[in-house]
């Protein structure tokens, strides 16, 4: 009986300290030439997925120092996924439409 109670506390460290419990996932599409959202606050862990809703190809990025990425290009229906692992502020664009900007704000 002590035996199961030391592998279970084992493994609930592990989650713990992995970072897996608790971490949820938020889906932010791309219609219209714009993020569905300005502004966007998650906790460290989150996952964010860009899905692609326009006709046409778009590319997420950041050169944010706290978050540096670059999805690539890719078409309606496909999507690509970011997890941030540090607290702070991230700007995301859009290579290929300018006028497209969104901030993450990491908790």
């Amino acid at each position: 009986m002590n035996h199961t109670k030391t592998i279970l506390s084992t493994v609930a460290a592990v989650f713990l300290f992995s970072g897996l419990a608790g971490a949820a996932e938020y889906e932010v599409t791309q219609k219209n030439k714009t993020f569905s959202v300005k502004e966007l606050t998650i906790k460290v862990g989150d996952t964010v997925k860009f899905t692609n809703e326009d006709d046409f190809f778009h590319n997420v990025f950041s050169l944010s120092d706290l978050k540096t990425f670059d999805l690539g290009s890719y078409p309606k229906g496909e999507f690509k996924s970011v997890t941030f692992d540090k607290a702070g502020e991230v700007e995301v664009e859009c290579a290929i439409h300018p006028s497209m900007l969104m901030t993450i704000n990491i908790k």
